[in-house]
Formats: structure tokens, sequence, C-alpha cells
């Protein structure tokens, strides 16, 4: 398929820095979502010719080309523009599959890292599905009006003694920040409680302390692709895409793909849009 669009996500710039080494080998192509269209396929799929679709699982979507076998390209409706298109991946399919694994319905959640996209979608659908209350985490000042207007309690991550506060009325914890942050947090939660550790955007690990009432889990999307690849990703999306669509999505600034490094550098600013690739000819 020809790429359009491309995100840069904190889950690409990882491995650029050789911290996966242990399952990642250098050199390749970084990205691991976008939008683009089908100009070739293998006999008797002619029928996804020029189709927009998302390379799932294909890995390497910032360059003009990419590979993706014929059951992981999921055609995008009409009605979703290819900005939208090329983030509907790996931030969706992480917050609406944990908050199946983890029902919100009638709970205070409390979520770190919420100048991310993945938290904005989480912030959303857990009050769509009937959260109690919902508090996000933010790093960056500009931050705290965004989360407001979508339904969410801002809260600056340096305010630990009113994060405590609410942590130990917290029946759910989703913490993509970990290291002193995600400690305190899990320290103070009740018993009954579960913290949901989902990545490490500090750099540093959740130190899980000698005595602690909460049930604690681990999640990476990795660990559940083969799962939902076997229920079939055209049928999850055909159910994710109405929220995808109806989500209020982040800002996102485009570069053409030549300054990638402009882009990269961009990405890196904290409370900055999204950085997204545009390849010549497709990019919308």
């Amino acid at each position: 398929m020809e790429m359009a669009l491309a995100p840069i996500n904190p889950s690409d710039l990882i491995p650029i820095t050789g911290a996966y080494a242990h399952r990642i080998s250098l050199p390749a192509v970084a990205g691991y979502e976008g939008v683009g269209h089908v100009v070739a396929v293998s006999q008797g799929h002619e029928h996804l010719m020029g189709k927009r679709v998302l390379p799932l699982r294909a890995g390497g979507t910032w360059q003009a080309f990419v590979d993706c076998a014929v059951i992981n390209a999921i055609e995008v409706p009409g009605t979703v523009p290819d900005v939208i298109a090329a983030r509907a991946y790996i931030n969706p399919l992480t917050a609406h599959t944990m908050l199946n694994l983890w029902p919100v319905h009638g709970k205070t959640v409390l979520f770190s890292g919420a100048g991310s996209t993945c938290a904005d979608l989480l912030g959303q659908w857990a009050l769509k599905q009937g959260a109690r209350r919902v508090v996000g985490l933010y790093r960056s000042e500009v931050r705290r009006k965004r989360l407001s207007d979508l339904g969410i309690d801002p809260m600056p991550q340096t305010d630990i003694a009113n994060i405590l506060a609410v942590a130990r009325q917290s029946d759910l914890v989703f913490d993509s920040v970990g290291g002193p942050l995600g400690s305190s947090i899990l320290s103070a939660l009740p018993s009954g409680s579960i913290f949901v550790g989902y990545g490490l955007l500090s750099g540093q690990p959740v130190v899980v302390p000698r005595t602690y009432r909460a049930q604690v889990q681990r999640f990476h999307l990795r660990d559940h692709l083969p799962s939902l690849a076997s229920k079939c990703f055209a049928n999850l999306f055909g159910d994710l895409w109405p929220d995808i669509e109806k989500a209020d999505w982040p800002p996102v600034r485009v570069f053409d793909a030549d300054h990638w490094q402009d882009a990269i550098h961009a990405a890196e600013v904290p409370g900055a849009p999204k950085s997204i690739l545009r390849f010549p000819g497709r990019g919308t």
C-alpha cells in the first residue's frame, strides 16, 4: 500500500533510542500505524485495489510504501478523514480494550499521562460508559482547559497531596507514566481497587511497595493482538469506527515526510500537538 499519513507516537520514538534492542533489530523503519491506499494485491483480493485502509501489524509505517497482510488491511469508512484514520489503531484499540477488560461504570477513575491521545480517549469513553468521576493527571498546563472541556477533572501531576487524596477514593487507575508518580498512586489506593500500568513515559518502573491494597495489572497492546486478531480485526473495527468518528480528537501538526526530523523534535515538546508525517501525493 501507498502511505498517506503516519503519526509519531511515543511508542515509535522509544525504539529509536535503542531501548527495545532485545526485541527490535536495528536499523529498521519506525512507525506502527497510519493510513494509505492499496496499490497492489495478491491474486484473489482485487476488490481491495484503491481502497483506503489501515495497515494493522505491518510496522515500518514511516515510509512511502508498506506491505500488509490482507487480513490486517482494515477499510476506512468514507466519513472518517485521513487525519483521524491515521491515528485510529494503537490508541483507540488500547483504550477500547482496557475499558473492556476493566469496566468503569459507576467508578471513580484516575489516569496519568493526560497529555496523550490514548488518555484523551480513555477519559472520554470512560465517561460515556458511565464512570462516576474521571480525573486526569497532566504535565503541561496547556492541557487543563481541554481536559475540563471533555468533562475530565484536570490535576497537575506535581500536586501530589491532592493526587493521593483522589487515589484513596479511586476504584481504578490507568497509569502510563510509572516512576515515582505511579508508585505514589499505587501506595495510596484502597482495598478492592485496581492499578493498571500500561506505559512508562517517565522511563522508570513503578516500585511496588512492601504493603499495598490494590490489585496490580499490566497491559501492553501487543500481548492482546493475537486474541484480537483471532476475533477478526474487521469486525472489531466495525464496532469501533462510530466511537472513533464521534470522539473529540486532540489537534495535530502535519509535516511533509522530508521534514521528519522537525516532526520528531516537535513531538518531543510537552503539550505540543501530535506530529503527523505526510507522504507525497496522498496525505490530506
